[in-house]
């Protein structure tokens, strides 16, 4: 079984940026593809951004334990990823990437233990973190506002990750994140 990767982190801390970059760099690595019960946004498409699935649906599949981790965040707003999907880019030979909330990258490691690096990708400082999301133009004050106190857990969690990155200079954060990944992948 191939190893997986990891990436926890506040919501404006790089780390979809710094994902897309490992992406490219030839590593033979897939996304794995979350699951939600929200209804699409934008361009959104079932299968690439999210698996839609209705609530109903993913509390039947959370009942026949077909999730690695999943976590209700609102009423009737589930995340959570599918054991079968990362069976699925496992079998294919691929290094699986996950994209989650501190949580569920904690059970992920968890479930997978040695075989999983996990990495959190932390801002510079809370201000830091209000400053990037405010640039980005995609959050009202008090979403933002929202943001930020959940920022302030998921910051006391870093330290049950393997690796802990501070972004506080992109490029820099992008080549030690390609580092640490391929120094795991090598071992």
């Amino acid at each position: 079984m191939n190893k997986l990767i990891i990436f926890s982190a506040p919501s404006g801390s790089g780390k979809s940026t710094i994902i897309n970059y490992l992406m490219e760099q030839g590593l033979d690595l897939a996304f794995s593809v979350s699951c939600t019960s929200r209804a699409p946004r934008g361009q959104e498409q079932n299968g690439v951004e999210y698996y839609f699935l209705t609530p109903e649906e993913f509390r039947r599949r959370i009942a026949n334990d077909e999730f690695l981790e999943y976590e209700e965040v609102y009423t009737d707003k589930f995340y959570g990823t599918l054991k079968s999907e990362v069976e699925r880019l496992s079998r294919a030979g691929h290094i699986v990437v996950f994209d989650v909330d501190v949580n569920g990258g904690m059970d992920i490691k968890r479930y997978y233990g040695e075989r999983a690096l996990s990495i959190f990708i932390q801002p510079p400082s809370i201000e830091e973190l209000r400053r990037r999301l405010k640039n980005r133009g995609t959050d009202a004050p008090e979403v933002i506002g929202k943001r930020i106190e959940r920022a302030a857990y998921e910051l006391s969690q870093a330290e049950h990750f393997d690796r802990i990155i501070v972004n506080d200079d992109l490029d820099t954060a992008k080549a030690e994140a390609l580092k640490v990944v391929t120094d795991f992948l090598n071992e």
